[in-house]
């Protein structure tokens, strides 16, 4: 196992399976010395654990959490294309989108989850630039959705 794999395991978490893509596209493709992820929802076991609006039927708290798990689901499609998590050199830029009820307005407090979570996983390395997005709607009624974009060694 990975020291990153060995973080992960610290903070009482496991690298997931990579979700299956729900259409046609691969979670994670490489170019150069970069790696994109495909918006990640927070799967666990092949299932949302909640859906619905943050600010309506999912709380912003409930949403931070839910960000976390796309970050790890992330983490994993990058793993699928690298091979070993050790090779990411830095979090380039974490975007993240908040299926928001039309008055929430805590977009960067959800996805602080993801970006937490890289940090604390990755330390400086998980340093990233960001947007975090409210939207109307996302994939399967998911409340939140997370792609990351990472430097890796040759």
């Amino acid at each position: 196992m990975s020291a990153v794999e060995d973080k992960i395991a610290e903070l009482g978490l496991k690298l997931p399976e990579v979700v299956p893509p729900l259409a046609a596209y691969q979670p994670a493709v490489r170019s150069g010395d970069h790696v994109f992820t495909s918006g990640q929802l927070p799967m666990v076991d092949g299932a949302l654990p909640a859906t619905g609006k943050v600010g309506a039927e999912v709380s912003a708290e409930q949403a931070k959490e839910l960000a976390a798990t796309c970050a790890l689901n992330a983490l994993a499609a990058v793993k699928s294309v690298i091979g070993d998590l050790d090779k990411i050199q830095r979090v380039v830029k974490v975007v993240g989108f908040v299926a928001s009820a039309p008055d929430f307005t805590g977009q960067p407090g959800v996805i602080n989850g993801a970006s937490e979570l890289l940090g604390e996983i990755l330390g400086d390395k998980g340093v990233h630039a960001r947007s975090a997005v409210g939207v109307a709607v996302l994939p399967i009624d998911a409340p939140v959705e997370v792609e990351i974009q990472v430097e890796v060694a040759k």
